[in-house]
């Protein structure tokens, strides 16, 4: 299944590399980063390296083998029998070789605690990507308000170009002030300086998002302008909603499985280990061959050899203590920026609903109520200026209410983990 989502996905995108200004909706672009993004490889091999060497976590210590001369004279005329025969030389060639018995317990808390350190990495992972995506969602957002304000330069460049050309007919005929048609001029020019700024900025846009994509930074496309402003009004910010979300609040609870698993390592690291070791003795000069056979234990428990295992243990259960109460500041933080970033939200959300029911519809009657004098000759250059000149502004401070409504809902879906 997830095999054809990603041959699908790298189908589509091939498809926008080969179409001009293909156009791409958020969820097509989150896609994309959660499958092609460089930390998602990374994290990924990071993973299996883990993974791969929690396999070895039941080996067996490694035999150890022996060989070389044992209770050898340093006279060598000793090696030999005697001139009589009746004595035996003396000195023996031995090889020997000796293996330590894992405990099966201990093997056990080794591969419990290799096999959970990967998932520390996975929550991570997680965590990398609702950063990537909400930052994707930003630039989104950003871009879509940068074409809602790119489409409010190109009206008004038609409204002050109207001004110009009627002033300079009345201008002819003596019928216009000159300072009003210069601000209009003036007016027209900073409008498409802005735009130049706009449309550089949303290039930018472009290319981050493309980045994020893990594509070539100038590959041509658009999105689609439609967006949602979400209501959190029924979400409640506790700890229940935090810990199930939070992708670094679940790194901290592996961490403290983590810490667990080493403690229980070094508990049985205390238990004692056993052994074999087995030598074979070829004699000099007539001595028989002869064997040693010996069980070997290792008596960890003892108190001159314990002490490190138990102060390590003791230091484990305090670091799973202090990250317990990190993860608990951490929530408590958490659901004091979300109540905030809610109540903010709101705020922005009532302020843009009234310019656009009430403050924008009110000042655009009063530009047609100003321009029809204007063409009746029954008002100034400078009054259908004015009006314009104060609808101009209002629209723009509308869309950066709008902009800080969206940047204020991704920031509380980048704090919620919310895709």
């Amino acid at each position: 299944m997830l095999k054809n989502k990603i041959i699908l996905l790298l189908t589509a995108l091939a498809v926008t590399h080969n179409s001009q200004a293909q156009t791409l909706q958020l969820r097509d672009i989150i896609d994309s980063i959660r499958v092609l993004h460089p930390v998602v490889k990374m994290y990924d091999n990071e993973i299996r390296s883990m993974d791969e060497a929690a396999k070895g976590a039941k080996s067996w210590m490694p035999p150890e083998f022996s060989s070389g001369l044992w209770m050898v004279p340093y006279n060598p005329s000793r090696w030999k029998k005697s001139d009589n025969g009746m004595g035996e030389g003396m000195g023996q060639y031995m090889i020997g070789g000796q293996q330590m018995f894992p405990n099966k317990k201990k093997q056990q808390a080794d591969a419990s605690y290799m096999e959970a350190m990967s998932s520390v990495e996975k929550e991570k992972k997680k965590a990398s990507l609702n950063d990537l995506t909400n930052d994707a969602k930003q630039f989104y957002y950003d871009w879509i308000i940068l074409k809602k304000k790119l489409l409010i330069l190109v009206q008004n460049e038609k409204l002050l170009d109207f001004m110009i050309r009627n002033a300079e007919i009345r201008y002819k005929n003596g019928l216009e002030k000159i300072s009003a048609y210069y601000k209009a001029k003036a007016a027209l020019g900073n409008v498409q300086n802005m735009r130049l700024m706009f449309e550089n900025d949303v290039k930018e846009k472009r290319i981050r998002l493309n980045a994020l994509m893990g594509r070539k930074p100038m590959i041509d496309f658009d999105i689609d302008t439609t967006y949602q402003l979400k209501d959190y009004s029924a979400v409640v910010f506790d700890s229940s909603l935090f810990n199930s979300n939070r992708s670094d609040l679940k790194s901290i609870d592996q961490d403290i499985r983590l810490t667990w698993l080493k403690q229980e390592t070094e508990k049985q690291s205390l238990q004692p280990q056993f052994g074999i070791r087995y030598e074979h003795m070829f004699g000099f000069g007539g001595l028989p061959m002869q064997y040693s056979l010996m069980g070997m234990l290792k008596l960890p428990l003892t108190n001159w050899s314990s002490k490190m295992n138990k102060a390590n243990m003791e230091s484990l259960k305090w670091k799973a203590n202090a990250l317990q109460s990190q993860k608990e500041m951490m929530v408590n933080e958490y659901s004091g920026m979300a109540y905030g970033m809610r109540n903010e939200l709101e705020l922005k959300k009532k302020q843009v609903k009234l310019y656009d029911q009430s403050i924008i519809p009110a000042l655009v009657n009063n530009y047609k109520t100003n321009q029809l004098a204007y063409e009746q000759n029954t008002a100034e250059l400078f009054m259908l200026y004015d009006a314009w000149e104060t609808l101009y502004m209002t629209q723009l401070e509308y869309l950066e209410l709008l902009k800080q409504a969206l940047n204020m809902q991704v920031a509380i879906d980048r704090l919620i983990e919310q895709q």
